[in-house]
């Protein structure tokens, strides 16, 4: 009974130690060996599956892959003396373990180094340059820069000579000897975010706004001064028509006038007494009414009609 026993735990104890001797690597992934604190060793960076002893050797992970560096966006003056948010991000990897691990042993003291050195070399570059220089890669010219700003003296932009990107090249190169022996390499590191501080950006704004209100006022003046020209010839043309169409008016009527005077005066020239005695018929009926009461003399030419008035033979 008691071998059984002492099968059974020296089986138990047996796995147990198997199980902590081994250990597993992927491809993200090196491994230290440390036994009571001191690096026993190289660093395990290939895959697979390894072994250790147990209950005396311990296994640390480190990730082998690009890791990120997320800075405080921080205020920096320019060398015009302008003073600008800059965020600054970066990618890192570890390259040798074992410095890792003695020097700053984990990634939280490790994301406080890269702290410690990127920010100080990023406001040094920063400093170092014109706002300009930080802003624009090259001396490309601007193709939006003039659009309807024709008439507005602009100041002529700085030519770099420097450049954002040389720049972020030289906060690398600035930075990279002062990690290397903490067993890091940095990768890349890259400018995320400029803008102006609260005072400069509303000072910036209201050259905007006043340059834009400039802008707007010169389309406003062409547009009424357009306006009143395209009224001037509305008017100039409403007249000419009135006018010709006036004066064809008074052509037709007075021709109308004409052709009407002489078919009068050719009817009434057929018999001129019959044109008379209608006439004076036309009259008497106007002015002669139920209630009328007129006293003339026998003799007057008005009524001489009711005279014994004989009408005109017809003529053949």
């Amino acid at each position: 009974m008691n071998f059984k026993v002492l099968l059974l735990v020296s089986g138990i104890v047996a796995v147990f130690l198997l199980y902590s001797s081994a250990y597993v690597v992927d491809e993200t992934e090196q491994v230290v060996i440390t036994q009571f604190g001191r690096v026993v060793g190289a660093p395990k960076q290939s895959p697979g599956l390894y072994f250790k002893i147990p209950l005396i050797q311990d296994a640390i992970y480190f990730p082998k892959n690009l890791l990120q560096w997320d800075g405080d966006p921080g205020q920096i003056p320019t060398l015009d003396k302008t003073y600008l948010w800059v965020d600054v991000f970066a990618r890192w990897k570890i390259v040798d373990p074992i410095k890792f691990l003695q020097t700053v042993n984990n990634l939280t003291s490790a994301q406080g180094r890269l702290d410690d050195i990127i920010d100080p070399a990023t406001r040094n570059l920063i400093t170092s340059y014109r706002l300009i220089e930080s802003v624009r890669r090259s001396n490309r010219e601007l193709d939006t820069f003039e659009i309807g700003l024709e008439d507005i003296q602009k100041e002529p932009l700085q030519q770099i000579k420097m450049g954002r990107d040389k720049i972020t090249h030289a906060i690398l190169e600035q930075a990279q000897p002062k990690l290397s022996p903490f067993g890091i390499e940095l990768v890349d590191v890259k400018i995320k975010r400029i803008n102006y501080v609260e005072q400069v950006r509303e000072s910036v704004y209201g050259r905007m706004i006043a340059e834009r209100k400039q802008i707007a006022e010169k389309y406003r003046s062409e547009g009424q001064g357009e306006a009143a020209r395209i009224l001037g010839e509305k008017e100039r043309d409403m007249k000419r028509i009135s006018s010709e169409a006036y004066r064809t008016a008074q052509e037709i009527k007075g021709k109308a006038d004409a052709e009407a005077a002489r078919l009068y005066a050719q009817a009434y020239n057929l018999d001129p007494e019959f044109y008379s005695f209608t006439k004076s018929l036309d009259v008497y009926g106007e002015t002669l009414g139920e209630k009328s009461a007129v006293i003339l003399s026998t003799n007057s030419e008005f009524l001489k009609y009711f005279k014994g008035y004989q009408a005109p033979a017809a003529t053949k």
